[in-house]
This record gives C-alpha cells, sequence and structure tokens, in this order.
C-alpha cells in the first residue's frame, strides 16, 4: 500500500459537462470551487444546446451561471449551438482534451464534490498511471461501511463508474464505441456472464445501447474496461453525491437509491492499494447494490415516487 500526495503540479484538467438545471449546476460550481486544489487546476466547460425551444431559457440560464465560474488557474467554456446530447458531447469533448493532456477529470452538472475530491483523483492519476490494470478512477462510491482491517482509502472494482470520473488518454483510446464485437458478444453465454459480473444490469444495458433503446457513453465505456480485463479505483469514502434525480434528469430516475456519505473533505493524503484485486467484501457489497433485487426495488419507489 503505498500513500500519495498532492503537490499542486501537473494536476488533470478538469471538465465540466451541463445542460438545463441552472440550481444544480450552481451547487456543483460553489462545491468544485471550495476544493483544495480548485485554484491550481484548469476548468473546461461544455455547454449542450437546447434540444426544443422549450429548453433554451433554462440552457441560457445555466450559462449565466457558468459565466460567473472563478477560482481556478483558468477557465475555458464552450457552448453548443445546437444539441448533441450527452453521450455525443463526452466522448467527443473527452477525446479532445486527451489528445491535449494525458490524463482528465470528468464531471457532470448534477455531482456535488467534496473538498478533497480532486486530491483523492490527481492522487490516484498519479499512482497509477503506468499500471494497465487500472482502466478508470470513479469518486463516487455507496455508503460502505470499511471493515476495521482494511486501512486503504481505496478498493478496486471491474465496473466503471461515470458520476466524477477519471481516466488517462491511453485507456481511453482503447474504447470501440461502435462497439463492433456486439454481435459475437450476444452469441456468447460466457462472456455474458463474465460481463455481469460486474452488476448484473450490464448486459441488458449493452442490449438496449446497441437496440437504440439508451444513448449511452457510460455503457459502451464500462463493456471497453470489460474487453481490456481493467478495473476502477473506488473510494472507501465518497467524494461525489449525485443531487440529479428528478424529472430535470436527462438518465436519472426520481428515487435515489444512490445517496451516500459525502467525505467531510479533510483527509488530503491517501493510502492507495498496490494490489490490484478485487476485495471480497468490497466485491459482495456493490453487486449487491446492482442486484436484480435492489433494481426491482428501485422501480417501484419510483413508480411511486411519481404518482404521489
Amino acid at each position: 500500500m503505498t500513500k500519495f500526495g498532492t503537490n499542486g503540479a501537473g494536476l488533470a484538467p478538469i471538465a465540466l459537462f451541463a445542460y438545463k438545471r441552472p440550481d444544480e449546476v450552481r451547487q456543483v460550481l460553489e462545491a468544485l470551487q471550495a476544493n483544495h486544489l480548485a485554484a491550481d487546476s484548469e476548468l473546461y466547460i461544455f455547454s449542450d444546446g437546447p434540444r426544443s425551444p422549450a429548453d433554451a431559457d433554462k440552457v441560457e440560464a445555466v450559462r449565466a451561471v457558468l459565466d460567473t465560474a472563478t477560482g481556478f488557474r483558468a477557465v475555458h467554456r464552450q457552448y453548443a449551438e445546437t444539441n448533441n446530447g450527452l453521450a455525443k458531447s463526452i466522448i467527443t469533448n473527452v477525446t479532445a482534451l486527451l489528445g491535449k493532456y494525458r490524463s482528465v477529470i470528468v464531471l457532470e452538472d448534477d455531482l456535488l464534490t467534496s473538498p478533497n475530491f480532486l486530491d483523492y483523483m490527481n492522487q490516484c492519476l498519479q499512482r497509477y498511471k503506468g499500471n494497465q490494470r487500472v482502466f478508470s478512477i470513479t469518486g463516487y462510491s455507496f455508503p460502505i461501511d470499511r471493515p476495521i482491517s482494511y486501512l486503504a482509502d481505496a478498493y478496486a472494482f471491474p465496473r466503471t463508474g461515470s458520476w466524477g470520473w477519471a481516466t488517462w488518454s491511453d485507456r481511453w483510446q482503447q474504447a470501440d464505441w461502435a462497439v463492433s464485437d456486439y454481435a459475437a458478444f450476444r452469441a456468447d453465454p460466457v462472456r455474458q456472464q463474465q460481463f455481469n459480473q460486474g452488476g448484473s444490469d450490464r448486459v441488458r444495458m449493452l442490449r438496449r445501447q446497441q437496440e437504440g433503446e439508451i444513448n449511452s457513453w457510460a455503457i459502451r465505456w464500462c463493456y471497453s474496461q470489460f474487453k481490456a480485463g481493467g478495473f476502477t479505483i473506488y473510494p472507501t469514502e465518497s467524494k461525489i453525491q449525485n443531487i440529479g434525480f428528478s424529472t430535470e434528469s436527462t438518465n436519472t430516475n426520481v428515487f435515489n437509491r444512490y445517496r451516500t456519505r459525502l467525505d467531510t473533505g479533510a483527509q488530503r493524503t491517501f493510502m492507495l492499494p498496490d494490489n490490484i484485486e478485487p476485495t471480497p467484501y468490497y466485491t459482495r457489497q456493490i453487486q449487491h447494490q446492482f442486484s436484480l433485487r435492489v433494481r426491482l426495488f428501485n422501480r417501484l419507489k419510483t413508480y411511486a415516487g411519481l404518482r404521489n
């Protein structure tokens, strides 16, 4: 196990993707500005265009908030005139940034960060940059109690996290956004079973993506990590809280079963595991969260919330 700190030099840029939720994006910016390393970090803001005329005022309200963003080493803004959708926007703009930088930290407009989020992400990026088994980093974790005997501040699991995440250019380049081997995958029940070890929802989500029912960059990124035999590094104490569960959300439901304990942000140096292997305890905990039973419970709570 290795202890890593952040010296403020060579920090990864932050990419923030926003659409039409001005109240949420204001909170996200305030939390990000409160990060210990904010003043030393460059922020790239990507604001998508309205999907319909009804969204135009909300998009403009979001951009009025984004125009006030300060407190970073530099702020770069890119406001799209037309609507690209989240998947295209992330794939295109993260690819562009990783053509310029070795690594990038990515946020969306409904993710509150702890004050030590940037410390944790940059330390993980530094620690695992040469370890090809680590495909990505995530700042989110379920509220899982850490065993007394577990000393590290992070753990590995073979599922990407799309809420406050980071990766390197050489990993990102491995993504096959067309999923060109999907037909072979669908004909291979063993591979499907293996893919679902990262959560019982993954085969279903990939099928929906390939059949045009959803447009998700995240499940395709998940599949790329699976093919590479890679892992994601998760924090034992979440550095992310998702506040986006509402009818305004793009890809979330009303009932938020992902509410977690947000780190206080006081810790700034982290003990990171050297051995990148799944920990049985954390594997069981996360597989339970993505089990069919828990997902059905989520649907029932969502339905009840929509009716009330």
